[in-house]
């Protein structure tokens, strides 16, 4: 336990992999280049690579999925209930807050409240669907978080709506499964593990700065998660699923870290 904290409390380590990782990314193409440097990499990952020609793209490709998966747990074991995500007075609040998606603002899906259904699916007792209203009713907080993007930019919110771990016990959803993935209107995807589902933080987002959400930021309910990175903070939620079944994301799919913790 304490060679594993003095690994992560070392300055001296931190610019070994920072220097590691700029030697070895100049060798790369430019595609595995990006996703090195979106993967990060550990005093682990440096040895594994050791023994790989980082010359070869999918020597190093291999390597990296290691190391991303080797991140994971130790976010993954890192991450408790206890550590909460810093609360920010609302004149902190970014105005305007970034609108931020994998398509441009004028490809905001048109998603109809007074017929859209939350959908219920997998390892849970009761599965019917919700309506807006229904959600809407339902006991709420607010809170004014950070949001952080894995691009390198972040910005203050304020974002109130159910807590996750309130709504997941209230449809009776098996709180010892592994997973939860979620799909939404802009054919977006992602999933979080059954911890992050259930930290104190993590909302049911309906809306922002005490307004309904704005179909630029995920209405009509996305997930607001302030101890994850924005791409695990899915908008525009259709279906919430419970699973044993890793299910993967749309980036995560594409080399990004599962976890991806802030």
């Amino acid at each position: 336990m304490k060679k594993i904290i003095n690994l992560f409390a070392s300055v001296h380590n931190q610019e070994i992999v920072a220097e590691a990782q700029q030697l070895i990314a100049r060798q790369l193409d430019t595609s595995s280049r990006r996703r090195f440097l979106r993967q990060g990499l550990t005093l682990g990952g440096i040895a594994m690579l050791s023994g790989c020609d980082i010359s070869d793209n999918a020597s190093v490709d291999k390597a990296l999925n290691a190391i991303s998966r080797s991140n994971d747990r130790v976010q993954h074991w890192l991450f408790g209930s206890n550590r909460l995500a810093p609360i920010y007075p609302e004149s902190a609040i970014t105005r305007p807050f970034p609108f931020n998606a994998f398509y441009d603002e004028a490809e905001v899906p048109e998603v109809r409240g007074e017929t859209y259904r939350l959908k219920i699916a997998g390892k849970v007792l009761d599965k019917r669907s919700w309506s807006l209203p229904e959600l809407y009713n339902m006991a709420q907080v607010s809170q004014v978080t950070r949001h952080i993007c894995v691009e390198g930019w972040s910005a203050v919110g304020k974002w109130g709506g159910v807590p996750f771990a309130d709504f997941l016990r209230l449809i009776g959803a098996d709180l010892s499964a592994e997973y939860i993935s979620f799909k939404c209107a802009d054919d977006y995807y992602t999933s979080i593990d059954m911890k992050t589902a259930l930290h104190p933080q993590t909302l049911l987002a309906l809306t922002w700065d005490g307004n309904i959400l704005p179909a630029r930021y995920g209405y009509p309910m996305k997930l607001r998660i302030p101890t994850k990175l924005g791409y695990k903070n899915p908008k525009h939620i259709q279906v919430i699923e419970v699973t044993n079944t890793f299910p993967g994301g749309y980036w995560e799919d594409q080399g990004y870290n599962w976890f991806g913790g802030s």
